[in-house]
This record gives structure tokens, sequence and C-alpha cells, in this order.
């Protein structure tokens, strides 16, 4: 049978409201009587039911965290951070995919608090407002990460993805390089539009017209589909000089579609991509590419959590880290 708090208190020779001091850490105990809780718990081997001791602390010591897909790599290197810092809090964390679906991010929001998670980690492609208002419904403190509010009514942790793009045109734009593209997921992909805002902004700012032959939009964030995008816009006879894509795999699908045709980079065109994964670096040519600070996001994204959760003070609820251009030889000719 499972050994309860009661059997751990009678070993120890102490009151259950003892037990329950030592587990939870909510008051002073002596180190004598730690010690004596601490030894009965492991000669039972009792192991404490963490909702039980949610019901009597209000707290379950476990983070909701919801993302797009796990296997992707940009969110497995955010992810590290977010578990990271959650171990170091002490907190657990229960981990869902959404496949970038509305109506799954919903019914995950309803199934963490089910859990009675003590709050949310919270990562999607747009923040709708039937996310906000059921985030409002389950009354959970939620930090959203590399997640931008577009009315900025929940704490964020991001980079500003307008002037990373922005900085990332301007790169090309600066070497006298014209018939730039860019390349993004989905038009309803909030980060996707912020950064096709940014290349935008930089050609305007550089007197050079945006051409809407030179904007692609892939079906997501995937090489798949970008590869597939890339090589009708390559079928149809049109040709960039540079592209900014939006993610590191939009990028290597446009590469690999210009290898069908017999090109290659940065001979044939020169590619900048986005995040940084390790993709940009195993590829040839390597990418260059705009670094966001991954593990960061997760890291950061969980001490605001945890800030919220007890109440600490709080500078600035919308945080925004620095994000930086790495250059390698895929824009590198000669």
């Amino acid at each position: 049978m499972n050994k309860t708090i009661y059997d751990v208190a009678r070993e120890a020779g102490v009151s259950m409201a003892t037990v329950s001091r030592v587990l939870n850490g909510t008051a002073v105990v002596k180190e004598e009587t730690k010690a004596k809780v601490q030894a009965a718990i492991e000669k039972l081997g009792y192991r404490p039911n963490a909702v039980a001791r949610g019901l009597a602390s209000k707290r379950t010591k476990t983070i909701g965290v919801i993302l797009p897909d796990v296997s992707d790599l940009f969110h497995a290197e955010v992810l590290r951070g977010i578990e990271d810092i959650a171990m170091m809090y002490h907190y657990h964390i229960i981990l869902t995919s959404s496949d970038a679906r509305e109506d799954r991010e919903i019914d995950l929001i309803g199934t963490m608090w089910e859990k009675q998670v003590d709050g949310l980690v919270f990562i999607s492609e747009r923040i709708t407002k039937e996310i906000v208002r059921t985030f409002e419904q389950a009354q959970l403190p939620v930090v959203l990460c590399a997640t931008d509010d577009p009315e900025g009514r929940i704490p964020s942790v991001a980079i500003d993805n307008e002037s990373a793009a922005y900085d990332a045109t301007r790169f090309f734009l600066d070497q006298g390089i014209a018939n730039i593209a860019f390349f993004g997921g989905p038009t309803t992909h909030r980060v996707t539009m912020e950064r096709r805002h940014g290349y935008e902004r930089a050609l305007q700012e550089a007197g050079q017209s945006v051409q809407e032959s030179l904007i692609l939009h892939a079906p997501d964030m995937k090489y798949e589909g970008a590869h597939s995008v890339a090589a009708e816009f390559l079928r149809q006879g049109h040709h960039a000089a540079a592209v900014v894509a939006a993610s590191d795999e939009i990028a290597l699908g446009y590469l690999n579609a210009v290898r069908d045709r017999g090109g290659n980079s940065p001979q044939d065109v020169l590619l900048l991509g986005f995040d940084n994964t390790r993709l940009s670096t195993i590829v040839r040519p390597e990418l260059t590419t705009v670094a966001q600070p991954t593990y960061d996001l997760g890291a950061v994204s969980v001490r605001l959590l945890t800030k919220l959760l007890n109440e600490e003070p709080i500078d600035d609820y919308t945080v925004r880290l620095p994000h930086s251009i790495i250059e390698r030889t895929s824009t590198k000719r000669g």
C-alpha cells in the first residue's frame, strides 16, 4: 500500500502538520526534527502527492509549458532554458505540443488548469482574443515566451522581431545589394509579419520599392513547405540576389531549391536565416543567421513567471532580449 503523511508522522514521532511544514518549507523546523522526518520518508519510501499537497498549500510546484512543436530545433533549445530554471526554483514542468492549432491550444490551457499547475509558459504563433479569454477564465499566471501579445496585456519575453529583420535587411543593403527577397511563414503568423514589416521598413528607408514578387510565404516555418514554394518561385523565372528568411529551415528550403536547379550559395544567391539553430552550422555553406538567445528566452520566461507566482517586484512585464547577426559563408562571395 502507498504510504501516507500519517505513516511518516507516526514513524518520525511528530505531527502531520510538522511533516507538511518539512515537505512544503512553509515554516522553520528544527534541524533535528527535519532529519527525523527525512529519515522516516526514506525508510517508508513515501512519495508526496503533488495534487494533495496543492490542495493544502494552493501550490503544486508545477509549471505548464505549451508550445507548437517539441521536435522543432528552436523550441527544443528554448525548452532547455525553461527546464533548467524551473529546476533551479524547484518546479516540475508539464510539457505539451499544440501543433500550432488554436483549438488545441485552448483545450490544453483547460487541461493545465485541471492539473492544477501554478502557472503557464505559453509559446504560440499568434495570440488571439479567444486565447486571451481562455487565459482569463483559467485565472492562471501566464508568461508568453518568444511570443507577443499585440495589446501588451500578458507578460512576455521575446526579441524585437521587426528590428531584427530590419537589421538583417540592412546587412545586405549596406553592401550595396538590391533585389532582396523576404521569405516568411504564413501571413497569419505574427512573428513572420513582424519580420516582414522590418524588411519592408529597411527597403523603404533605403529608397527601394517593396516588390510583392520578391515576398514569399511558406505554409509554415518548416523546410518542406519552404522548399516547395521556393522551387515554384524559381521555376517561374524569378530571381533574388539575396534572401532574408524568417527561419533557418526556410532558408535551407530555398538553398536546396536553388541547388536542384544546378545553382548554389553564395555564388547564385546570398542567404540569411533566422534563429541560429544547429542547422545553420551543419549545412554547407554554413548559414549566416539572426541569432536569438533561445536558451535565455526560456530561462527568463520561467524567472518572470516565478516572480509573478511569488509576488516579487517586477521591473518590466514586457522583456525584450538582444539579437545579433552571425555572419557565415552563405553571404560571403570570393
